[in-house]
């Protein structure tokens, strides 16, 4: 049934794409997988930028460390499924410490991120097994097989249905925290459920975006609508543009100048901001 649906999915894209990237299998995969994950990136973005969780979603790529070399100890044949669970646990448990520790967020932060990565560093390096992992730093876009779309099919039904459920809440935190308490809204519930979205995005698409870079993914989009938007609607429907046209763009650019598809995306993803910022005194009164 895959097989059949992935044909009639090629069908449709040699139609719609007869240029030379669409050609390719891989490049047929690699968009489909654009098309998946970045209208979360672009969601999930304008959260992190209103509720200042960039350093945040940072440490959930230090910690993917960690996850991976979880599972390699596990003997498990591939890693992101440790990365997975681990990234979930290493939310909860910075969300749970933040929430009842009377340190600043940043040091919380800042104390579990070094620490992942540390850890993760250290059994990852142990008998010279490092290197074997290294790809993970840059990811590969173009390694992405049909059963890496079906698992990011799935994410992206779990992420829109678990963002419809909270929307309205975490909008209210992001305004006011105080006001969000006296309506009854669980500031810790929500947290760990937007943690907890944040960090399966960020373990599913680490392998091919890579950890150096994943946070970015998470900040340049809304950073850039916030530029050129004042209203609610607005913020997310350019974030999600923003990432999206980033995402295809870059992957074809990368495709035809042979460069790292993440990191061309990073990049214009960049420069759609820093032009955002340029035009922010005439489109924003």
């Amino acid at each position: 049934m895959m097989e059949s649906l992935m044909h009639s999915i090629y069908g449709v894209m040699d139609a719609m794409f007869p240029f030379a990237w669409a050609s390719h299998t891989f490049m047929k995969h690699a968009f489909l997988a654009v098309l998946l994950v970045t209208p979360l990136f672009g969601l999930l973005s304008t959260m992190v930028v209103s509720n200042r969780m960039a350093f945040f979603s940072d440490s959930l790529g230090h910690g993917a460390f960690t996850g991976i070399a979880v599972g390699v100890l596990l003997g498990a044949v591939s890693p992101i499924a440790s990365l997975v669970v681990f990234s979930i646990l290493f939310s909860f448990l910075i969300t749970y410490i933040k929430n009842k520790s009377n340190a600043s967020t940043d040091t919380v932060i800042g104390v579990f991120s070094s620490t992942a990565i540390a850890l993760g560093l250290m059994m990852m390096s142990h008998g010279g097994g490092f290197n074997k992992f290294s790809s993970y730093l840059i990811g590969d876009l173009l390694s992405i097989v049909p059963q890496d779309l079906a698992a990011l099919a799935l994410v992206f039904l779990f992420v829109v249905a678990a963002w419809a459920c909270i929307f309205n809440q975490l909008l209210v935190m992001s305004i006011n925290a105080s006001f969000a308490r006296s309506r009854g809204i669980s500031s810790f519930r929500v947290e760990s459920l937007f943690a907890a979205m944040l960090a399966v995005v960020v373990s599913i698409s680490i392998q091919w975006v890579g950890i150096l870079i994943i946070n970015s993914m998470l900040v340049l989009p809304a950073a850039a609508a916030r530029n050129v938007t004042n209203d609610v609607k607005g913020y997310h429907l350019v974030s999600v543009a923003v990432a999206m046209v980033s995402g295809v763009s870059g992957l074809i650019l990368a495709y035809y100048f042979n460069m790292a598809a993440g990191a061309t995306i990073v990049v214009i993803s960049a420069g759609i901001f820093f032009l955002t910022l340029l035009l922010k005194p005439y489109l924003v009164r």
